[in-house]
């Protein structure tokens, strides 16, 4: 299986249509039918339903379009290493976040560092433990920031300056937005959204027992989409503090939870892991600063 069949394969996905994947790709469309069809003839999966005007993926194809999506870019990425190798200016270097506030000292710490390499390009892509942690662990990206504590037999880390304060996001005119912090009881029998890292981990470290008190009514990977269902009324949302907007015009409001619960961040990378110069000095100059 090539790279280049791969690539011929995912612009066919995102296309949906054979003549304009080939016009994209720069072949003829025979060309890339044979090219597909080799693809399926040797994973001894059809690939795609065919239909007058427009091609669908099936599910063997909903799955290798996933692996093929990683594969493509870790062969990117090997691909600009190499080239970058002698770079000791600049070149590419790949997070993957978690959704948080402490984002900002990486943030912060970029932005100073491109004042020395401005040939510095940072590819940043956004998931809970599980989506950067399986990136990390194929080598599409170099770096993964991750809200609990990592494997430190797979991973070295750095741990964030700072700390995230959970807390419930809800309708300013809820009767728990006067409260100052809302406990268990505040919270029992109430229609909770949350990401199932936190539910799973986090929520059952604060109530302890009480867990079988509170009522999970939808699951999340990203607050922003959350906080929309709780604007229409529909629940609660757990999550970290200054991820919603909750200023005076967003009809929302933001209490800590009692007791206090906090979510140490950290930004891991695999053990031996060997970096391009311009990674390796990013690194370095993370390290002086978070230590």
């Amino acid at each position: 299986m090539e790279i280049r069949t791969l690539r011929y394969f995912l612009a066919a996905a995102r296309e949906e249509n054979m003549t304009r994947a080939a016009e994209t790709l720069h072949v003829t469309q025979p060309t890339l039918s044979k090219q597909l069809k080799s693809l399926e003839d040797e994973l001894g999966r059809k690939l795609f339903t065919r239909h007058s005007f427009s091609i669908r993926l099936t599910e063997e194809g909903i799955l290798l379009r996933k692996r093929a999506e990683d594969l493509v870019k870790m062969a990117d990425k090997i691909t600009t290493e190499f080239i970058t190798l002698d770079d000791i200016t600049g070149g590419d270097v790949y997070f993957g976040l978690a959704e948080s506030y402490q984002i900002r000292f990486l943030a912060r710490e970029i932005s100073a560092f491109k004042q020395s390499y401005p040939g510095l390009r940072y590819h940043i892509t956004s998931g809970d433990t599980e989506q950067v942690t399986e990136k990390l662990d194929k080598g599409v990206i170099d770096f993964a920031a991750l809200v609990e504590e990592p494997n430190m037999s797979k991973y070295d880390c750095l741990r964030f300056p700072e700390a995230d304060i959970w807390g419930v996001v809800m309708p300013e005119d809820c009767p728990h937005a006067r409260k100052e912090k809302i406990c268990v009881e505040d919270l029992a029998g109430l229609p909770l959204f949350c990401s199932e890292q936190g539910w799973n981990i986090d929520i059952p470290r604060w109530c302890g027992s009480r867990m079988d008190e509170l009522h999970l009514e939808g699951s999340f990977r990203l607050s922003y989409n959350a906080s929309l269902f709780v604007k229409e009324g529909l629940g609660f949302l757990l999550t970290f503090e200054h991820l919603i907007d909750t200023g005076p015009d967003s009809g929302l409001v933001f209490r800590p939870l009692f007791p206090k619960l906090e979510a140490k961040m950290y930004l891991v990378w695999k053990k031996y892991q060997v970096f391009t110069p311009i990674a390796e000095r990013l690194l370095e100059e993370l390290k002086k600063k978070m230590s």
